[in-house]
């Protein structure tokens, strides 16, 4: 049989039945945002509200109920993300044993929650491969179920239930963005829409540094991007054909792309998105695709699970493309009230400072003199550029200043 026919819109009908009794219906927004900035008309799913965080939980309870008594035995999966957490949930509902494996150094947060849910976790090994590994050996020594995140008609056919509800909510759309890793979502979508809607156009984003299914080498060892929960090397046997058939287009986005559609997502939406479901965003505002005129173009925000670790860095680094940090370096007097000059000489300019630091090693200085490094807030550039002037009027020399 042809693998494009195993998931068709009568199997997402079916597995609405099962996940809506768990799955929340989440909501379409409007963003006048993005609107705005790319002059067409510009919707979001926010997914990322979602039980568990992610789209995830749809799959895994289709999954599940699929089993029927194969589930008795238990569930297993490897994972250290958002299909762990789904998992852990579904089983829970179910009442089923759950065993997660993890690699070494997963995020606790994430680790914990699966244990909150129920799960049992064991972490080992560096790579989630071997976690997968682990978890295929558990299911063959204990007759538990294998649980693959994405490669499965069950799971594809139960994330597809996204894309009856987008259809219900929003029936003038005319394209639509959706993440894409392993292609469960995105063909689960494409199916769902396309079958109701043909004309609808439905393009599949993915992050640069892991791009398979947009021309890119599958990358060896870890990889760094904060799509992470995209990035995945290989299409599968089940989702590469059904993407083949279904999606319109591919394209890949940058890891500063993503960064700021991150941060666009919780300025302007206010809503918490983790860098795999902010890539369709990354992809908008980035003038990757040509959206469709006087017609609706929907965003999916597949995920929300965001690691907090990151947050900070994500804002340090909007505010400084946006001009609103001044990072200086100078050299002042080592004197009693030297530096309380040099910082008023900003403060009364209205720079707030965030960070002060003095240099005394590895730098040429003379005996009376010191360095300090400093990070301030600032309004604008403009502002930025007054501040500076107020300090060369105070007397003091123009400082170095940082461009990162």
């Amino acid at each position: 049989m042809d693998v494009v026919l195993t998931v068709g819109l009568e199997d997402i009908v079916a597995a609405r039945a099962v996940t809506s009794m768990v799955a929340k219906h989440t909501p379409v927004l409007s963003s006048p945002a993005l609107s705005e900035q790319t002059g067409h008309t510009v919707a979001l799913k926010a997914e990322s509200l979602q039980r568990t965080g992610a789209f995830k939980l749809r799959g895994a309870i289709n999954k599940l109920a699929s089993l029927g008594a194969g589930a008795a035995g238990g569930v297993t999966a490897g994972s250290a993300g958002n299909h762990a957490l789904a998992l852990a949930f579904a089983a829970r509902h179910f009442g089923v044993p759950c065993d997660i494996f993890v690699p070494i150094g997963a995020p606790i947060s994430k680790i914990e929650a699966c244990r909150a849910y129920g799960a049992n976790v064991v972490e080992l090994g560096a790579s989630l491969e071997e976690a997968v590994a682990a978890a295929h050996a558990r299911a063959n020594e204990r007759g538990m179920a294998f649980c693959h995140p994405f490669d499965d008609p069950a799971v594809v056919a139960g994330q597809g239930t996204l894309g009856l509800e987008l259809v219900e909510d929003l029936p003038e759309v005319a394209c639509v963005v959706v993440p894409l890793g392993g292609g469960g979502l995105a063909s689960g979508v494409a199916i769902a829409v396309k079958s109701q809607l043909p004309g609808v156009k439905v393009i599949g984003v993915q992050a640069s540094l892991c791009a398979p299914y947009a021309g890119g080498d599958a990358p060896t060892g870890p990889i760094a991007t904060l799509a992470d929960g995209i990035a995945v090397k290989r299409p599968g046997e089940l989702t590469g054909p059904l993407v083949e058939r279904w999606l319109d287009g591919v394209v890949a986005v940058d890891e500063d792309a993503v960064a700021d559609a991150m941060v666009l997502l919780m300025d302007r939406a206010k809503l918490y998105v983790e860098g795999a479901g902010a890539v369709g965003v990354a992809a908008v505002a980035s003038g990757l695709i040509d959206l469709p005129d006087d017609a609706t173009t929907c965003i999916v925000l597949s995920g929300g699970n965001v690691d907090l670790g990151v947050v900070p860095g994500l804002i340090r680094r909007h505010e400084t493309e946006a001009g609103r940090r001044l990072v200086v370096t100078a050299t002042i007097d080592d004197r009693p009230g030297s530096l309380a000059r040099w910082l008023g000489a900003f403060a009364g300019a209205g720079a707030n400072l965030l960070e002060v630091d003095h240099l005394r090693e590895g730098v040429d200085l003379h005996v009376r003199e010191t360095g300090v490094h400093a990070t301030f807030e600032v309004r604008s550039p403009d502002h930025r550029r007054a501040v500076l002037a107020a300090v060369r009027a105070a007397g003091f020399d123009e400082p170095e200043v940082q461009t990162a």
